[in-house]
């Protein structure tokens, strides 16, 4: 059950973008396992993919891809199968998978960016990725967002989707993006992928940086489980369909584009967080007064990363020397304890290195017996922050990977 998550009612179509999605046979389950994406010619890509050195075949081929003359045109999506340690084969089956869509929308293969999910090591099913590709092209439309963030999903159990519109230049633009996500999630993009797209006219290169920037603060703030992915990606298309005045960083309208992006990204992001594999909690842990940046994650991530912590949240125990052990063994260097406070909510459990004077069993336990919790670590060092997301750590969630191939 998603922790304060339920199936998006609606998503804006985007002006310049057609897409569908149809079960070709990949998953066992025989639901939606195959999306493809179309847009306007003079529309723009930017992505981030995973940092994993295994990286999966389409992976390679989208970076590929991407770096070509030709600009892309349309998203080859599968899940079910991730097309990742599959050596050559794997590789020249994400090549022919691109070469047959490209056929039937009468495009370059270069111009098609493919995508996986799924089960690590398996090669693609190509026969019924064929028949799949051929029937899926004679379903394009603007309206079949929400059937496409069904069709990427894999142990999730609910569709992700977000919608905004904003102004820019006059003109109304929409911003839609889809998500699916709920298990070896962790930061440098995660199992994981988001695919977002805006009618907005946006200069090619700022387009990638507004993505670059945002990804840090939305996709790479989130883990459930510390494992990073071979497969993860990330896609923001701009297709200018919206006539605005072409935005870039010297533009009027930045910001609030940017925001707007922002929580697009942020709302999916934690979306993925809310229905993690087997979550009971959706947590949020802050990391204040830190020396730089990296340092803040790290904290945070030691934390949130932490079996016992991530264990006791799941049995709702205010057990709070966890916490303090695991700030305790984050690698800060010359970590003063006396500076360091610690808060559940707003309770305070740790002033100065120690329990707090006011604090109680109960109150740590109110805060504990809530689906939603906040961690505020003070460090005492500086004026440097981080925040991220994440989950508890349940029986469910071993029972879902330990039979995922079964």
């Amino acid at each position: 059950m998603a922790v304060g998550l339920s199936e998006p009612d609606e998503i804006l179509p985007v002006a310049g973008i057609k897409l569908a999605s149809l079960a070709a046979g990949i998953k066992k389950s025989g639901q939606d396992d195959l999306v493809v994406f179309l847009f306007d010619e003079l529309a723009t890509c930017a992505a981030t993919f995973t940092q994993n050195a295994f990286c999966a075949a389409p992976v390679t081929l989208a970076k590929k891809h991407l770096a070509s003359p030709q600009h892309p045109r349309a998203l080859l999506i599968n899940s079910g199968n991730a097309n990742a340690g599959t050596g050559e084969k794997g590789m020249q089956n994400a090549e022919k998978s691109c070469q047959w869509l490209a056929d039937a929308l009468q495009l370059s293969a270069e111009q098609v960016l493919p995508f996986s999910t799924g089960v690590i090591g398996e090669q693609l099913p190509m026969s019924k990725l064929q028949s799949g590709i051929t029937l899926i092209t004679t379903k394009l439309s603007e309206d079949n967002w929400l059937s496409a963030a069904t069709g990427i999903m894999t142990t999730d159990t609910v569709a992700k989707a977000v919608s905004k519109t904003i102004s820019l230049d006059g003109q109304k633009v929409t911003i839609s993006g889809i998500a699916k996500g709920s298990g070896m999630i962790c930061p440098n993009m995660a199992t994981m992928l988001a695919f977002i797209a805006t009618d907005a006219n946006i200069e090619a290169d700022f387009l990638q940086q507004c993505l670059s920037d945002i990804v840090e603060d939305s996709f790479n703030a989130i883990t459930v489980d510390g494992d990073t992915s071979t497969n993860d990606a990330c896609v923001l298309v701009a297709t200018a369909v919206a006539k605005n005045k072409q935005l870039d960083a010297s533009s009027a309208d930045v910001e609030t584009f940017s925001k707007t992006l922002n929580e697009v990204c942020q709302q999916l992001a934690q979306a993925i967080i809310r229905d993690a594999e087997g979550a009971t909690k959706f947590v949020t842990v802050e990391v204040v007064q830190a020396g730089s940046k990296s340092e803040a994650k790290n904290v945070a991530y030691t934390v949130a990363h932490s079996p016992l912590v991530k264990t006791a949240l799941y049995a709702s125990d205010p057990n709070w020397g966890r916490i303090l052990a695991a700030v305790g063994r984050a690698g800060i260097e010359q970590l003063d304890v006396s500076g360091v406070n610690i808060f559940l909510d707003d309770v305070c459990i740790v002033q100065g290195g120690g329990v707090d004077a006011d604090y109680t069993e109960e109150r740590g336990q109110k805060v504990m017996d809530q689906s939603e919790i906040k961690i505020t670590i003070e460090l005492g060092r500086g004026d440097c922050s981080a925040l991220i997301w994440t989950s508890d750590l349940s029986h469910e969630y071993v029972r879902i990977n330990s039979e995922y191939r079964s």
